[in-house]
């Protein structure tokens, strides 16, 4: 969800230094009660009626795991996702650690090598209505 406009929230505090009720505002404005007192409220306990800026979350690895990480890949570039975090016990799940690789630029093997089945069926779609057929 957006933050309101500064100017939204300018005329809020306007309307409310003026003594103007809540339910006035929210007609007025085309925004919920809910808004005008949180932003009412923020503006009473800090001065400032900014929106508070979005931090995110901390990561749970530090850059010297990042650098742990990076030379582990250079070393040992076929290793797999849960490879890695088993080797050093990074405290992410395979889809974090993709992410994570992601953003820094990596690449990596995607999965485990298996051997093809002999007795696997081949599909492969039909020319007319798009239904797969048994190709064996």
């Amino acid at each position: 969800m957006r933050p309101t406009e500064e100017q939204t929230r300018e005329n809020i505090i306007a309307a409310k230094l003026r003594k103007e009720k809540r339910e006035t505002i929210a007609i007025w404005l085309g925004i919920s009660i809910s808004t005008i007192d949180k932003i009412w409220r923020r503006y009473n306990e800090t001065g400032s009626f900014a929106a508070t800026p979005y931090i995110g979350r901390k990561s749970s690895i530090d850059a010297e795991t990042d650098d742990k990480i990076r030379i582990t890949i250079n070393e040992k570039p076929d290793l797999t996702l849960q490879e890695l975090i088993d080797e050093l016990s990074l405290p992410l799940t395979p889809s974090g650690l993709h992410r994570k690789l992601y953003r820094m630029g990596l690449s990596y093997k995607k999965k485990r090598f298996t051997h093809q089945l002999n007795n696997a069926k081949m599909y492969k779609k039909s020319e007319k209505n798009g239904v797969k057929s048994n190709q064996c």
